[in-house]
């Protein structure tokens, strides 16, 4: 369950990624359209991180990583990096998974990284809001 791109040998299009993630890739386009439409935020596809983690489109704001989204059956995986501070003025208004995946982040700084996975439209407003508070921290 939620396998993701693993082959490094086969670079995928975005059209690939969006269709391995099935009936949730509309919501990732979702996600993509509100980047770059409210943004103007590029995405390419790049394999980081090492070969546990696979394909990804990365989303990138002044040449400063705003998060990666990396392919998975049924669903997607936002991986952003968010500082204490930042999260504290929308922490209330999350819904309790968003609360838990922050609760549970991978410690880093002043802050974590959050590994969001999306499975369902419900999760992506949580997203919205964290990803316009990291927008907001590189706009300043």
């Amino acid at each position: 369950m939620y396998e993701r791109m693993l082959n490094k040998q086969i670079s995928p299009s975005f059209t690939d990624m969006i269709s391995y993630c099935g009936d949730v890739g509309g919501l990732w386009m979702t996600v993509d359209e509100y980047l770059k439409d409210k943004y103007e935020i590029k995405g390419c596809i790049r394999f980081p991180y090492g070969n546990k983690y696979g394909w990804s489109m990365k989303y990138s704001c002044k040449n400063s990583l705003i998060c990666d989204i990396f392919a998975e059956k049924s669903a997607f995986m936002v991986l952003v990096r968010v500082p204490n501070d930042a999260i504290q003025s929308v922490y209330r208004e999350l819904s309790d998974y968003a609360k838990n995946v922050w609760d549970n982040k991978y410690p880093c700084g002043n802050g974590g990284w959050l590994n969001y996975r999306i499975t369902d439209k419900d999760q992506l407003q949580d997203i919205i809001k964290i990803l316009d508070i990291k927008v907001s921290i590189f706009r300043k």
